[in-house]
């Protein structure tokens, strides 16, 4: 692993063990990221996007087997397009489980990401649980499409930006699909 990829690495690690924010590139677009256990800090990127707890928000693993501790029981469809999907595709899930309240959904769902990107990949193999993974910017406003873009409120809102890829371009968001527990399958983003 590069030597500044092991560094930001350990900086986040500490970050998010009190319960702090980060803004991190992700396999999609910058995000804004915090402990997906801790419903303090879940509630702090609430306020810093100045969005209600109502808008769901989405959580990256980086494996099917933490995928599988966070999930009551994830639908056999998801596997072979976590697998074979050229693209991130984020999927929403039932009856998510050890996470933060305020981050599921009224229906009792979370969008959950089996990331691929190396860094983001590390940091939560290390961290050992989800972190959540919402756009850099505030609600309503548009999303970055490159560290550049994202407003001086939301770099002064976190407690640490991630110094790695500031000059490369996001990539576009994610596919998002809904795979309910009755074997219903909805695209919601392509």
């Amino acid at each position: 692993m590069e030597n500044n990829i092991k560094q930001e690495i350990e900086i986040c690690l500490e970050i998010l063990k009190k319960g702090g924010l980060i803004l991190y590139p992700t396999d999609t677009v910058w995000g804004i990221g915090c402990d997906a256990t801790n419903s303090e800090a879940v509630d702090k990127i609430y306020k810093l996007k100045k969005r209600s707890d109502s808008k769901a928000m989405i959580c990256l693993v980086n494996s099917l087997r933490m995928l599988e501790q966070f999930v009551d029981q994830v639908p056999d469809a998801a596997y072979p397009i976590i697998e074979h999907s050229s693209k991130p595709t984020t999927i929403i899930y039932d009856n998510p489980l050890r996470v933060a309240n305020n981050l599921v959904a009224a229906d009792d769902t979370l969008g959950i990401r089996v990331t691929k990107d190396k860094f983001c990949e590390q940091l939560i193999y290390q961290f050992r649980k989800p972190i959540v993974s919402t756009s850099a910017n505030i609600s309503g406003e548009p999303t970055p499409n490159s560290f550049s873009q994202i407003s001086p409120e939301i770099l002064k809102g976190v407690d640490y930006v991630v110094n790695l890829h500031h000059s490369k371009n996001s990539g576009p968001p994610s596919a998002i699909i809904k795979l309910g527990n009755d074997r219903s399958v909805k695209v919601i983003r392509k």
